[in-house]
């Protein structure tokens, strides 16, 4: 099979299109032949180094050869064990938990990290769902108990993250602040944002407003300039941003959580079958529906990958293999 491999951490330049062997599922896994496959900024940390070092392990060398997490295709081989789908079954997940490969024709995955894909959805819009989905509803759900009337404002609303954070919130009955830059102000309208923020005319720690729950999904202002917006016993969370960023809230944010009676934490992406068949249910019911900017063939993944490091993509990008 064809398969997008790197063999030392670096810049995009370092991803070669080369065969490699089909791989085999084990007992709990299915075979999947990868139709879209969605590009994501931890895609890019991976590439780096940055990320694998920190968190200990590939410290020299990348220890998964093949990128890509977010994988859409049809069943094609189960193991013995597998239970919950069978051959010919479309699906849907974030394999990122069990070493990546998603850049390539086929991928092996656990069944308990997949969904079946909504018929309504097309495989492309399917790849470009499990990790941004999960990690914003991780990031609104999981923090809070997010009830209807709260006041949400979401930094980086017109990201991947972002994107699906503004319409699960509005989903929950959140009255939703989105941030964005002045040529994204009708894309976070169009997701139901109640209010739209262009943050190079306005800036939305210094305007008086309180929030009960901010999710920045660009990490891009300090812990003080956020916790000065917060409402009482409200919430930060950090959703994404630069490696220094993120520790910055992981090292500083239990520290602020301390004084001031308000809450500043992070959350890390992580697959999650329940929550992603939760974000089903919602893409199904039409209250969320995935944003995608651009999309590139296999064989140009270096060029996707470099686009995702400038950071300035509407939604997600996706690499479309079949």
């Amino acid at each position: 099979m064809k398969a997008i491999v790197y063999s030392k951490y670096g810049s995009p330049d370092v991803l070669h299109l080369k065969e490699v062997a089909k791989p085999t599922p084990k007992e709990n896994e299915v075979l999947i032949k990868v139709h879209a496959v969605g590009v994501n900024a931890a895609d890019h940390h991976m590439l780096s180094g940055v990320a694998p070092r920190a968190f200990g392990f590939g410290l020299l060398h990348p220890t998964d050869k093949i990128l890509g997490a977010d994988v859409a295709g049809q069943v094609e081989a189960i193991g013995k064990n597998v239970r919950q789908f069978k051959v010919g079954d479309e699906v849907f997940g974030d394999i990122s938990g069990n070493g990546f490969g998603g850049f390539a024709e086929y991928v092996c995955a656990p069944e308990n990290v997949l969904v079946l894909k909504p018929v309504t959805l097309t495989f492309e819009q399917a790849a470009a769902v499990p990790m941004a989905s999960v990690t914003a509803l991780m990031g609104l759900r999981n923090t809070i108990q997010i009830r209807s009337g709260q006041k949400v404002l979401i930094n980086g609303a017109s990201g991947g993250v972002g994107t699906f954070a503004v319409q699960i919130a509005k989903s929950f009955g959140a009255e939703v602040t989105a941030v964005c830059s002045t040529q994204k102000i009708e894309l976070a309208r169009s997701l139901g944002a109640d209010h739209v923020i262009d943050y190079t005319q306005e800036d939305f720690t210094k305007n008086g407003q309180r929030y009960d729950l901010i999710l920045a999904a660009n990490g891009d202002r300090s812990l003080s300039e956020y916790k000065r917006v917060l409402a009482p016993d409200g919430v930060y969370v950090m959703t994404g941003g630069s490696m220094s960023q993120i520790f910055q809230a992981m090292l500083l944010g239990p520290w602020a959580s301390m004084t001031g009676g308000v809450k500043m934490t992070n959350v890390m992406a992580r697959p999650d079958q329940k929550d992603l068949a939760f974000i089903k249910d919602l893409l199904e019911a039409h209250k969320v529906t995935p944003v995608i900017d651009r999309s590139y063939p296999l064989h140009e993944t270096a060029d996707a990958l470099r686009y995702i490091g400038e950071g300035h993509a509407r939604g997600k990008v996706v690499i479309k293999v079949v």
